[in-house]
């Protein structure tokens, strides 16, 4: 076989075409997998490869382009040929780079423009030829259901009404926990809002109103959560969190209140969007639908008066895989899931991970500290990724685990809920100081998960430099409040494990409750 790198390269690193194709990546997880989905929307084509299919799949390769079928549809009834070309030029380079990674299974979702246009027939048919697969295309129905269950997917017991703006139309479904209700399709995507307005953001701003005052889905959500499913919308809070200097660009779950939401949009609205601040941060490809975005949102909140938006970087693609699952997989905790996959993938041991859940459990009821479901679901997942910084420098171990946690790419966790997670593993690595912290990051959870946050770290900090991060220790060990004294207790087997940084650490978790630390060997 020929070498890929030749002798500017050690013997060790020489490795043949046949090689790379036998070697499995240490930092992956075998699977179901990888399955890639291509999404044919109005606006954008997209390729996602996931690693496997899993309740909380990861992204191996993820492209977007912005082909724009659905531009002159409404007016023509047709795809447009310059348009078709460039979206069978891309399913050509997705279908080339599936076949890269080996995919298991090859899915194609199309919608509106699709579904709509006289000659989209003719388009499928070609795009099953190039790619050798079925094409799905969604009915509005369909659509509205798979971005619900993308929501379902990545939110935490979602309780209100979702909707999927595309370029061509808006989807709104009620969703409450696993269970989604009918859905309702109009006409409001981007592009075809923006062609209907023949570019008049006034006259935009007339029809998107007059078509949702009748709709019978936006009175459910007064006083509910909005969320928002969609690129348009995604640039749009994206734009609000760098002109308000939101300190977490995690788009997931980033929530906005309604009253807000609504004077951003209509400043949006109603600005020459190239000279709005920030606006460098949108891509020039999405600034000409911002604007209708913005206006559509604005009469969703004026009409339903939702209490917040919630923005979901999930949508109809990982409702689909969802879809998928099993019934014993999509009732699995979504959060837990992904760090579970961390804790096998970066911590020394997994099973380390898992002996803190009980552990720390003790170290909670001995202090007094209540606990709720969201607070334990919490807790199990930041025991689990408490170990992923171990390969990083020590001066830099705190912050470096701190990001990795506060931007990694999980779901069915808020933002208040991130912080917390984040800050438990800064503590964990840099003892209770908060001068490395920023405010803001801090700031975003309140001060009953940041005071949680500083007991669980210094228990975190007891139990690493008592087990040496090594499974089998913290089992037998337990920790007991006696009068005003919180007693660690060793068997003697374990007795030389005792030692000043010990007691030191003990003291300081103690203290948080207002007692003393106290070691105890027993016979």
């Amino acid at each position: 076989m020929t070498e890929l790198s030749n002798k500017h390269l050690p013997e060790s690193l020489r490795i043949t075409l046949h090689d790379r194709a036998m070697i499995d990546a240490p930092g992956r997880l075998s699977g179901d997998g990888p399955i890639a989905v291509v999404d044919i929307g109005s606006n954008s084509v997209r390729l996602v490869i996931y690693e496997r299919q899993c309740r909380a799949p990861t992204v191996l390769f993820n492209e977007k382009i912005l082909a724009g079928l659905g531009k002159g549809v409404g007016k023509t009834g047709r795809l447009n040929e310059a348009s078709v070309e460039v979206a069978l030029s891309a399913a050509k380079r997705f279908r080339q780079l599936s076949d890269q990674w080996s995919v298991i299974e090859f899915h194609i979702l199309a919608t509106a423009a699709v579904r709509e246009a006289s000659n989209g027939s003719d388009f499928i048919s070609e795009l099953e030829r190039i790619c050798r697969v079925p094409v799905q295309v969604l009915s509005g129905s369909e659509e509205a259901r798979m971005a619900a269950l993308g929501i379902i997917a990545g939110v935490h017991a979602p309780d209100g009404l979702v909707g999927d703006l595309g370029g061509g139309s808006l989807e709104l479904v009620e969703v409450v926990g696993s269970r989604v209700g009918e859905g309702r399709t109009y006409g409001l995507g981007g592009i075809k809002l923006s062609e209907l307005a023949d570019g008049s953001l006034r006259k935009a701003e007339k029809i998107a109103g007059d078509i949702l005052e009748r709709s019978d889905k936006l009175p459910i959500v007064t006083g509910r959560s909005f969320y928002a499913v969609g690129g348009t919308w995604r640039s749009l809070a994206r734009l609000h969190m760098f002109q308000t200097g939101y300190p977490l660009h995690v788009m997931q779950n980033y929530a906005i209140s309604a009253n807000d939401a609504l004077e951003f949009c209509r400043l949006i609205a109603r600005s020459n969007i190239d000279t709005v601040d920030r606006i460098e941060v949108v891509s020039k490809q999405r600034r000409d639908l911002l604007s209708y975005g913005a206006v559509v949102l604005g009469q969703i909140i004026r009409i339903g008066k939702p209490k917040e938006i919630v923005m979901s970087a999930l949508g109809l693609r990982e409702g689909h895989l969802y879809d998928l699952l099993s019934e014993t997989e999509k009732a699995r905790d979504p959060l837990i899931a992904a760090a579970e996959e961390l804790a096998v993938l970066r911590s020394r041991s997994p099973v380390h991970a898992r002996e803190l859940v009980p552990w720390t459990k003790a170290v909670l009821d001995a202090l007094g500290v209540d606990e709720t479901p969201e607070d334990l679901r919490l807790r199990i997942a930041v025991c689990l990724l408490a170990d992923n910084g171990w390969r990083t420098h020590p001066d830099y171990r705190g912050e470096q685990s701190l990001n990795l946690v506060a931007n990694g790419a999980f779901v069915g966790v808020d933002h208040p809920g991130r912080a917390f997670l984040a800050l438990t593993i800064f503590y964990r690595h840099m003892g209770l100081i908060d001068d490395a912290l920023s405010p803001r990051l801090s700031e975003l959870a309140p001060v009953r998960l940041r005071e949680r946050a500083r007991i669980i770290g210094a228990a975190f900090r007891v139990a690493f430099i008592l087990s040496a991060g090594m499974a089998g220790i913290l089992p037998q060990t337990r920790i007991v409040l006696k009068s005003d004294t919180l007693v660690l207790q060793l068997p003697s087997a374990l007795g030389s494990l005792d030692g000043e940084v010990v007691r030191r650490r003990l003291k300081q978790l103690a203290r948080l409750g207002g007692f003393d630390g106290q070691v105890e060997i027993s016979d």
